[in-house]
């Protein structure tokens, strides 16, 4: 069951124009709102005006609202029609007729007044707007020129008339760069690139083709590329068939690489920093590097949770030389940095350091045991740490006073030792020296009860064989040697990066306690390198997808593809735009 509706109008010569649609389902629903399946566009129909439900033969008009309607004539609000034998309705002043088709479709007729349109000749001949505009076809081709004229060619002539480092060739170009880019700018530039905003020239210097790497390294001249190419193109993994037919289609436009700059960084993306590479753009060439490089000293890596092999500190091996050595901490490495040094006895909260410390109180900036923040201070930036200073961070307790001169006490200045041997060699009978002896940390003489620090004893006399002994107030941190028949003491290296083909971000950290990472409580030797393993980093990171409560650690969190002296802060500033 189902209705055919026929909407009948006239022409302005008579000729009747029917025009049928079919409404499925067995209730028609008749009203001056849109939305009704008969739609009368009459004041005097209601919006929702009635409803007309087909059972059989049997066909129900119900009024909705208030009106009813017309049936042959008469009033009513309700009334039961035999489709068979049909009958006339009237809603408002639009008569609708009701009947059964041939095929058992219910039949409703609508006729509408005739609509009576004026002859085109007698606009023309009036004051009709239509009289002096061209027809709908002309105007079309002529806008369609316009701009094709104004947003291609314009622009193509523009870039035409500029030599190529952009500097004006002919007047017609007065500008000096290309007149109507902007009309062909999928989106705005980055915010490193966003003063290029106006000259688009500037990066496509070719019309119609990507950006070129040469065009990229000709500003970015200090961005070195991550190997040679050769050697990168040995070490990417063979496309697929679908990606080299895509390779394929970008070589006809233009297209560069793979290993284009412009595979990695993408430009048009809106008023951001650049979006930081995904995991496997990397995981593309290391995933099975050592299968395709196998002279290679780099080990495999895809993911940081399931493929990444073992850190490798870089680590002094010899302080004479300062030469560096990559171990990894699987071997448990130790480094000559040229220093005897415990941490864990100044660790020890029960021990004679942590007494001393509570002894020199907070007058001095301590009063209680140490702990790492008391000796290592942050670096400005937050990422690593400032190097140790001996006045700053080691002479509240390890006093180099040596002598006094009425109420003037005497210094030995750190880092000289021929100056040291000089000052402890000529302490002549004026010099007062100090005799208040301190054995260990916590131990002190008399003149600390006056306000004095510690300090060692001096004596006319061995005083520099004594400052020098392993147990002296030199051989306390460093290593005594002779060189060159001089009195000399090892060289100190103080090692801010142990990791350089990765970086570490502090600030990222300051809610982890120290000791979670680095096991200095547990060290008594200043050769130990006390750096955390990848199992021990692994218990909060893991690779891209992981999820909560461990945190996803792509590999631009500690890497940097390009190799340069910027290389650790943009791998700083690409994790904490991550969060």
């Amino acid at each position: 069951m189902g209705f055919r509706l026929r909407q009948i109008d006239y022409t302005a010569d008579g000729r009747r124009i029917a025009r049928d649609r079919e409404v499925a389902g067995d209730t028609l629903a008749i009203g001056r709102a849109g939305e009704n399946d008969l739609h009368l566009p009459d004041l005097a129909v209601e919006p929702w005006h009635a409803t007309l439900t087909a059972a059989g033969r049997r066909i129900t008009v119900r009024a909705v609202g208030d009106r009813g309607f017309a049936l042959d004539g008469r009033q009513v609000t309700e009334a039961v029609i035999d489709a068979d034998a049909g009958a006339e309705l009237r809603f408002g002043s639009t008569p609708v007729t009701i009947s059964r088709e041939a095929d058992g479709m219910v039949l409703v007729e609508i006729e509408g007044a005739a609509q009576v349109r004026p002859d085109p000749a007698d606009d023309k001949a009036g004051f009709a707007l239509a009289a002096v505009m061209p027809g709908k076809r002309p105007l079309a081709w002529a806008l369609f020129a316009l701009i094709l004229a104004v947003f291609l060619v314009l622009p193509i002539a523009s870039h035409l008339t500029l030599a190529q480092d952009g500097t004006r060739v002919r007047a017609a170009n007065a500008t000096g760069h290309v007149i109507g880019d902007k009309a062909w700018n999928p989106g705005a530039l980055s915010l490193a690139h966003h003063m290029l905003s106006n000259r688009c020239e500037a990066c496509h210097v070719k019309p119609f083709q990507p950006v070129s790497s040469e065009t990229c390294v000709a500003c970015h001249r200090d961005v070195h590329d991550h190997a040679p190419a050769g050697r990168l193109a040995e070490a990417r993994a063979p496309a697929g068939l679908g990606a080299r037919v895509l390779q394929g289609v970008g070589h006809a436009f233009g297209h560069e690489g793979p290993g284009a700059c412009i595979d990695c960084h993408v430009e048009h993306q809106g008023m951001k920093a650049m979006e930081a590479p995904r995991q496997q753009f990397c995981a593309d060439c290391h995933a099975g590097l050592k299968d395709r490089l196998a002279d290679t000293k780099l080990g495999d890596a895809a993911d940081f949770g399931t493929l990444h092999p073992e850190f490798r500190a870089s680590v002094v091996t010899n302080a004479e030389t300062r030469q560096r050595s990559l171990v990894s901490l699987a071997d448990h490495p130790h480094e000559d940095s040229g220093l005897t040094f415990s941490h864990r006895a100044h660790l020890d909260r029960m021990g004679g350091v942590a007494r001393m410390a509570i002894d020199l109180g907070e007058a001095r900036g301590l009063g209680h045991a140490l702990d790492c923040a008391d000796c290592h201070q942050r670096s400005p930036d937050g990422v690593g740490f400032r190097p140790i200073d001996m006045e700053r961070d080691c002479e509240a307790c390890h006093s180099l006073v040596f002598a006094r001169v009425g109420g003037t006490f005497l210094k030995l200045r750190h880092g000289d030792v021929a100056q040291m041997e000089a000052q402890l060699s000529n302490m002549a009978t004026p010099v007062t020296p100090l005799d208040d002896t301190r054995g260990r940390p916590g131990d002190f003489g008399a003149s600390y009860a006056n306000g004095g620090l510690y300090h060692a004893r001096f004596t006319p006399g061995g005083a520099v064989a004594r400052a020098m002994a392993p147990d002296g107030i030199c051989g306390e941190c460093h290593k005594p040697e002779m060189r060159g028949g001089k009195l000399a003491v090892r060289p100190v290296t103080q090692t801010a990066r142990y990791l350089p083909d990765g970086w570490f971000d502090h600030e990222a950290h300051r809610q982890t306690r120290c000791a979670e990472c680095h096991a200095a409580a547990n060290s008594a030797s200043a050769s130990d390198v006390l750096l955390p393993r990848l199992a021990e980093c692994r218990s909060c990171h893991l690779g891209e997808a992981a999820s909560k409560p461990k945190i996803p650690s792509t590999c631009v969190m500690c890497h940097s593809y390009h190799t340069s002296r910027l290389a650790p802060a943009l791998a700083v500033n690409i994790r904490r735009r991550q969060g």
